[in-house]
């Protein structure tokens, strides 16, 4: 099925202010079209799909009610927002999603007027509905004025303490605000925790089934039709631990749970809210993820993120490979070493199956814990576990791990706590861009003192690794590997254990050495044949340690080359700059060694494929040769004509 599907309604819309001249009818129609070219878009795209496809009637009536870009619609995380943007003026670029100069996989500002502010973590929402309504109460941007300010957040992104400090200083403050809680019952995982269970008892009892729109705590907000039932429903509650009380304990007026597929209810709703609401008020609208595309629904991930797949069957287009991917080397691995040692456990933060840990879950489920969206507490409960004599390895993205900074250094590193930290998508991811990009942690690990950083450059050194991390007690540790697959090596049977700060000779050579930190040797290697071919034999080491340093391997490539250049899929202030630090501190440039640093360069680099994305940071085997080459002081032929 390779037509694109017939959407008479949806071409005429070009902008959200169209919708307004649609008829309710109009309108519902128009949900089913905006579906229908959402679900053929990323079939063509990839990307995430469940998401978006459960808002869809939300998306057509919050632009249909609320005059936005004037009012701020924050979508929280924003891998739902595809709706969204094919109704705010970008449907012709919507087939380019998530790929190099295409639209973002994400909201953006820079993009457009319609996302007036970026996400692509989550639970941020609320933070920003707030700052955006403060802002328009002080009077900011005068020249085209602020309107409402309505924050869209999942369940799953609700969990995250972030969004009940916005809540709490939201109920406040008492600026009139909207936050739409998309209950869907499933983020990228099955929400856990208390916070589930409770959303999930507001609408399993029979109360709920009969007044879906009911309101616990707003009944003057609704409707007339609907005043007399949320007064019945909100007699049924007071004896129950279920509703609005949590909500409205925090400041916020409740009103719901609603049905977020039924425009019957949405609309109404949402004008009322629109034309009475004073200060902060949260709408419970229950959807699910998604809605009206079965293979999305029969999904164990409900389609969450997806490859380019066959509209009629849903099944995805994977390339084969015959490596397999980092990501199940580090699971295997785990899982080998969890049935020799019983304290070895495992966390993760709302990503068993993106760490890799579903099948640890599925066989050792009283040892692994997902705890929700929540890093920060992720990290804080690891170091209580290795406190308490566990082997916690505390599974997360790089970029994620961001979030728990704080826990790393004053919960983890001063405590000096054998948290093992396996930090997948390191470097650059591809379609997801810089908002997921792997950058930083060499950088704000390194520098904590006691910490051990390491990097697999292929999936045999990610098992030894590993290994290393499972040995090793005298504090925290942390192994770092890149998204998608290995280089296709062989895998020892039983890995041994790396001797800690010790690197490897690769290739010797003479005149100009390379030092790899991580995956990027493959390049390196590539880059040594090209240099080759040149008449160039360089030494090629990997370094496998940021921290500590390998110091009589790096101090001895100094001393028997003219040049070290260090290449690392990291930030400056990385790997290269640890090795710099070395090298003054011995005064090895007093001798006149050349020294270069190849690291991504400061700028956030945009979607494309990982290889495209490592070309525009200069880290490709390419650069690397040109990189020799300029430090032999040999100028390329363009630049000598």
């Amino acid at each position: 099925m390779t037509d694109r599907p017939k959407t008479p309604l949806l071409d005429t819309v070009l902008a959200p202010s169209d919708l307004k001249l649609l008829s309710d009818s109009q309108l519902r129609t128009l949900a089913d079209e905006l579906r229908q070219e959402t679900i053929s878009a990323v079939s063509t795209t990839g990307g995430h799909l469940g998401a978006g496809l459960g808002v869809v009637e939300l998306t057509v009536a919050l632009h249909a009610v609320f005059d936005t870009p004037r009012d701020r619609l924050i979508w929280d995380v924003g891998h739902q927002c595809y709706p969204h943007k094919i109704l705010t003026g970008r449907r012709d670029r919507i087939r380019t999603l998530r790929q190099k100069d295409g639209l973002s996989g994400f909201t953006k500002r820079s993009e457009s007027p319609y996302d007036p502010f970026g996400a692509a973590h989550s639970s941020t929402s609320i933070s920003a509905a707030l700052g955006f309504a403060v802002a328009r109460d002080l009077g900011g941007a005068p020249d085209h004025g602020l309107g409402d300010a309505i924050a869209v957040i999942g369940d799953g992104s609700m969990s995250a303490g972030m969004a009940f400090e916005a809540m709490n200083n939201a109920g406040h403050l008492k600026k009139r605000m909207i936050v739409i809680l998309n209950d869907n019952e499933m983020s990228i995982a099955p929400p856990v925790g208390a916070l589930s269970s409770y959303l999930s008892r507001l609408y399993a009892g029979d109360p709920f089934q009969e007044f879906k729109a009911a309101a616990k705590g707003a009944v003057s907000l609704l409707p007339s039709p609907f005043q007399e039932g949320a007064r019945r429903a909100k007699e049924m509650l007071k004896g129950m631990t279920v509703g609005g009380t949590m909500f409205e304990e925090l400041g916020f007026s409740y009103l719901g749970p609603i049905d977020g597929h039924d425009m019957d209810q949405l609309l109404p709703v949402l004008r009322t809210v629109k034309e009475r609401a004073t200060g902060p008020i949260l709408i419970h609208a229950i959807t699910k993820k998604g809605k009206g595309y079965a293979p999305a629904e029969t999904a164990h991930d409900k389609g969450h993120g997806v490859s380019k797949f066959d509209m009629v069957t849903g099944k995805q287009k994977k390339t084969p490979s015959n490596a397999p991917s980092y990501t199940s080397v580090f699971a295997q691995q785990l899982l080998k070493h969890a049935e020799q040692d019983s304290k070895i456990c495992a966390i993760t933060a709302a990503m068993p199956d993106g760490t890799g840990l579903t099948q640890f879950n599925e066989r050792y489920p009283s040892r692994c814990f997902d705890v929700g969206i929540a890093e920060q507490h992720g990290v804080t409960f690891s170091a209580a576990l290795a406190a308490g004599g566990m082997k916690p390895f505390c599974a997360m993205y790089s970029t994620f791990l961001q979030r728990g900074y704080d826990q790393v250094v004053h919960d983890v590193a001063i405590q000096r706590l054998p948290v093992r930290f396996a930090i997948d998508r390191a470097g650059l991811v591809g379609a997801d861009g810089a908002t997921h990009a792997g950058a930083f942690d060499v950088a704000y690990l390194a520098n904590l003192p006691g910490f051990v950083v390491m990097a697999a450059a292929d999936e045999a050194e990610l098992a030894r690794m590993v290994a290393t991390a499972v040995a090793y007690d005298d504090g925290p540790i942390a192994f770092r590997f890149p998204r998608g697959e290995g280089v296709g090596c062989d895998i020892p049977e039983n890995p041994e254990p790396l001797e800690i700060g010790k690197g490897r000779m690769i290739r010797e050579g003479s005149g100009v050495a390379l030092l790899s930190f991580g995956t990027r040797l493959a390049e390196v290697q590539r880059a040594a044949e090209q240099l080759q071919a040149k008449g160039v034999n360089v030494t090629i080491a990997d370094a496998r340690f940021a921290k500590p340093l390998d110091q009589t391997l790096i101090l001895q490539l100094a001393a028997d080359h003219d040049a070290l250049i260090t290449i690392e899929e990291g930030a400056v202030g990385g790997f290269g700059s640890h090795v710099a630090q070395l090298l003054a501190d011995e005064g090895v440039f007093d001798e006149g060694l050349k020294y270069r640093s190849m690291v991504l360069p400061d700028i956030f680099i945009d979607q494309s494929s990982p290889d495209d994305m490592y070309a525009v940071a200069g880290l490709s085997a390419d650069a690397i040769e040109a990189k020799v080459m300029e430090v032999l002081g040999v100028v390329p032929m363009a630049q000598a004509t």
